[in-house]
């Protein structure tokens, strides 16, 4: 894929300015924000979805979130885990400047491995994880009993700069990554598809 392409497809769809402002509050925070073409698809997600009860984990400044809580359910509810409370704190801003009330966000500030064991299983609809790739196994494995049967999971970053591909490449984060995709690829549970969409998009259907 051409630049020039990959520059068109991200930016087919126009981001609010409130969320390009919270990219740029993250930047200034050193998060790598999703694209905005991962926040657009994120949103049709949570739209074909009909997503009414979300995860994220990794709150960041609140983009991927925006664009979430865009696309679920008018009385849907995004709990979303971070153990940064400043960059909550601002997302809890960017949250409120796009029109969203306080009821429609949790805001949990603690480690995603800490969290997500108490929270309710067959639950949710929709997991968005955008965390420490290191983690993403053990994630991917809570994902699977959270979800209801039939919900998906979304991991960003899931080729790491082209890392993950090229097996040369080994060090411990990598290995990590690599083995969290290729269980989901391998497993019965998982309906898997990987996009190209910022850093990799891996979409995965909890079975049914």
């Amino acid at each position: 894929m051409s630049a020039r392409t990959a520059d068109f497809i991200d930016g087919f769809v126009a981001e609010e300015p409130v969320l390009s402002a919270a990219r740029e509050a993250a930047a200034e925070q050193g998060i790598n924000a999703v694209s905005r073409g991962c926040g657009a698809a994120l949103r049709v997600i949570a739209a074909v979805s009909n997503a009414k009860a979300v995860v994220e984990v990794g709150t960041g400044t609140g983009v991927s979130g925006g664009w979430l809580l865009r696309g679920m359910r008018r009385d849907g509810v995004l709990t979303t885990i971070d153990f940064e409370a400043e960059h909550q704190r601002i997302a809890r801003r960017v949250f409120s400047s796009a029109g969203h009330p306080p009821s429609r966000t949790r805001i949990i500030t603690g480690r995603a491995l800490d969290v997500l064991p108490r929270l309710a299983d067959r639950a949710y609809d929709l997991i968005f994880v955008d965390h420490d790739p290191s983690e993403y196994g053990p994630v991917v494995a809570a994902a699977e009993r959270l979800l209801r049967p039939g919900g998906t999971m979304v991991l960003a970053g899931a080729l790491a700069g082209g890392r993950v591909s090229d097996p040369t490449i080994r060090d411990a984060e990598t290995v990590l990554l690599r083995e969290a995709v290729k269980s989901l690829r391998e497993s019965e549970a998982w309906t898997p598809a990987l996009l190209p969409l910022g850093d990799g998009l891996l979409l995965a259907v909890r079975a049914q």
